[in-house]
């Protein structure tokens, strides 16, 4: 597997690069490895919780493949913190062409 970098701001406000991210698994398993505050994964990639909900950068977006009818399904439930460039981390499969994506934590949802 090879490593790509990607700029994170964790729900604290705190940006940091993470340089080594392997590629191959989501972004979501990359952030729990690196104790990415705000991004907890409670289903464990599933696209069930929406606890790995994140902010793409806008030069991103386009770059990501389209959410699927699930991921869609979940982040409409996060209506109060949904954004035209949310995701979920569980959902984003880094890949070499990711490599420079940056992404924000979006804050708890009350769902």
């Amino acid at each position: 597997m090879s490593t790509i970098s990607i700029t994170m701001t964790d729900a604290a406000g705190v940006t940091r690069t993470i340089a080594e991210a392997t590629t191959g698994i989501t972004l979501m398993e990359v952030s729990k490895q690196n104790g990415v505050e705000g991004v907890l994964g409670n289903c464990g990639g599933g696209a069930a919780c929406g606890t790995c909900h994140v902010y793409v950068s806008d030069e991103w977006v386009d770059r990501l493949p389209a959410p699927d009818t699930i991921e869609e399904d979940m982040l409409e439930m996060l209506e109060d913190t949904r954004r035209d460039n949310s995701r979920l981390g569980c959902q984003i499969r880094l890949a070499e062409a990711l490599d420079g994506l940056v992404v924000t934590v979006a804050p708890p949802s009350e769902y």
